[in-house]
C-alpha cells in the first residue's frame, strides 16, 4: 500500500491531482475557522468551553461543517444546504415530469438539475443562515452557557444581513471548491468535504473520552474505543461492499455480416442501496419537534414531553423512533432510486433477459423481490450503525462524543474507499498494482 501511494505521487499528472486536492482541503479548513463579522470570538469560546455542544440542536449540522457551526465562522453552514438541496432534487425527479425528462436526456440535462441544485442551494443557505442568526442572538444555541446572549453584541438589522450574507457566500464558496476537486482533482468533491469536516472531530471527540474516562486515567476507555471503531470499522466495510449479483444474458444478433451481444453480465444490487441518506433523513425529522419548541413556549406540557422523549437521543422513545424511520427510509428512497420496471424494459430493448426470467414484467417483478429482500438486512444493519453511539458507549457517559457510529462512520468508510477506487483505477491504466492485491 505504501508502494501505491509512491507511485501515485511519482506520476505526473496523479500527482498534481492529490495536491490540487489536498490544497482545497487545506483552504476549506481554514475558512472553517474563521468567524463572521458581528460575533463575539471571546464569548463563542467560552460557551464552547462550557457547553457539550454536540448534545444540542445543532449537533448533525456542526458535524457536517467540521465544527464551524457552532464558531459561527464563514463555513458555518458547510455542505449541509448542499446536500439538501441534491437529495429534494432527486426527490423531485420522481414527481415533476420536466426533472425526470431532463434526467433522461443526458449530460445536458444533468447540466441543467446542476444548476437548478446550485440556485436551490443558495436560498437554502439564506433560510439556514437567518436561522442560525437568530438562534445565536436568542441566546439558544448553546444550553447552560452565561455568556450565550452576548455572542452577538450588536443585534441591528445591518449587522444582522451582513451575518446572513456571508454565511450564503461562505455555502457558495463550499460548493464552488467542492466542484473544482471533482473537475480538477480526485473524487467526488463535497463527499471529500464531507469526510474532512467529519475526520476534523475525531481527535478531539477520542482525547474527551480519554479525559472523562476513570480507569487508568481513561486509557483503558479510549483503548477500547478505539478497538470498539476498528471493529465498527470492518463491518461497515463488509457490508457496504457486500451485493447480490443478479446474472443477466444478452442474445447474440446479426447485423450484416456482425455478430452483436451473446455476452454475460451482472446487475449489482447492493445490499445498503440507499447509502446513508436514510440516517440522514431520519435524523432531521426527529430535529423538527425539537426546533419547534427552541422557538415556542418551553413550559408547555407538550413541550416538556418533547423535551424529555424526542430532543432526548437517549430517551427509549427517541431510540425506538429513530430506529423504524431509518428503516421506512431506507425502503423509500430504495423505492424511488431504483426502477425494476425501467430496468426490465432497457434489457428487453436491448435483447436481455436472466436466466430462468421471462423479459418484461416477471423480469420486474423478480427485480423487485430481490430487491424488497436484501433492502430488509440493508436496512436493519442502518439502523443498528445509528444507534451505536448512543448504546455501546451509555456506561462510559461519553457517548456523544463517540466518532465511530451513525452518520459519520458510514460516511468516512464510504467515500474512503470510493476515492481510493478512483486511485486505484488511475495506477492500474498506467500498468501499476494499486492498493489491494
Amino acid at each position: 500500500m505504501l508502494t501505491a501511494f509512491a507511485r501515485a505521487f511519482k506520476t505526473p499528472d496523479l500527482r498534481k491531482k492529490l495536491l490540487f486536492t489536498l490544497g482545497i482541503i487545506v483552504l476549506y479548513r481554514i475558512g472553517a475557522h474563521v468567524p463572521i463579522p458581528g460575533v463575539s470570538y471571546q464569548n463563542v469560546q467560552i460557551c464552547m468551553d462550557q457547553a457539550n455542544a454536540t448534545q444540542g440542536l445543532f449537533g448533525l449540522v456542526n458535524m457536517f461543517s467540521g465544527g464551524a457551526l457552532l464558531q459561527i465562522t464563514i463555513f458555518a453552514l458547510g455542505i449541509m444546504p448542499y446536500i439538501t438541496a441534491s437529495i429534494i432534487l432527486q426527490l423531485l425527479t420522481v414527481v415533476i415530469p420536466r426533472l425526470e425528462a431532463l434526467k433522461k436526456e443526458g449530460s445536458s440535462g444533468q447540466a441543467k438539475i446542476t444548476q437548478y441544485t446550485r440556485y436551490l442551494t443558495v436560498a437554502l443557505a439564506v433560510l439556514q443562515g437567518t436561522g442560525l442568526v437568530a438562534t445565536a442572538r436568542s441566546g439558544s444555541l448553546f444550553q447552560g452557557c452565561p455568556v450565550a446572549g452576548e455572542i452577538v453584541p450588536d443585534q441591528s438589522i445591518f449587522v444582522t444581513a451582513v451575518m446572513i450574507l456571508t454565511m450564503t457566500a461562505g455555502t457558495a464558496l463550499v460548493m464552488w471548491l467542492g466542484e473544482l476537486i471533482t473537475d480538477r482533482g480526485i473524487g467526488n468533491g463535497m463527499s471529500i468535504l464531507m469526510f474532512i469536516s467529519i475526520a476534523a472531530s475525531f481527535p478531539a471527540s477520542l482525547w474527551a473520552i480519554k479525559e472523562q474516562g476513570d480507569l487508568a486515567g481513561g486509557w483503558i476507555e479510549f483503548g477500547t474505543v478505539i478497538l470498539v471503531g476498528l471493529a465498527m470499522v470492518g463491518l461497515v466495510v463488509f457490508v457496504e461492499q457486500a451485493q447480490r449479483r443478479i446474472p443477466v444474458q444478452y442474445a447474440k444478433r446479426m447485423i450484416g455480416r456482425r455478430s452483436y451481444g451473446g455476452t454475460s453480465t451482472y446487475i449489482p444490487l447492493k445490499v445498503n442501496q440507499a447509502g446513508v441518506i436514510p440516517v440522514i433523513f431520519a435524523s432531521s425529522l426527529l430535529y423538527i419537534p425539537a426546533l419547534i419548541v427552541q422557538f415556542s413556549n418551553s413550559q408547555a406540557g407538550w413541550a416538556q414531553w418533547i423535551n424529555n422523549n424526542l430532543a432526548d437521543t437517549g430517551a427509549t422513545a427517541h431510540v425506538i423512533l429513530y430506529f423504524f424511520l431509518i428503516v421506512f427510509f431506507a425502503f423509500f428512497y430504495v423505492a424511488i432510486s431504483f426502477n425494476p420496471e425501467e430496468v426490465a424494459d432497457n434489457m428487453k430493448k436491448y435483447g436481455g433477459f436472466i436466466p430462468g426470467i421471462r423479459a418484461g414484467r416477471p423480469t420486474a417483478e423478480y427485480l423487485s423481490y430481490v430487491l424488497n429482500r436484501i433492502t430488509w438486512p440493508g436496512s436493519l444493519y442502518l439502523g443498528l450503525i445509528a444507534l451505536v453511539p448512543t448504546m455501546a458507549l451509555a456506561g462510559f457517559g461519553a457517548n456523544q462524543n463517540f466518532p465511530f457510529g451513525g452518520t459519520s462512520i458510514l460516511i468516512i468508510v464510504g467515500v474512503g474507499l470510493e476515492t481510493v477506487k478512483q486511485i486505484e483505477s488511475q495506477l492500474q491504466q498506467r500498468n501499476y498494482e494499486g492498493f489491494l492485491r
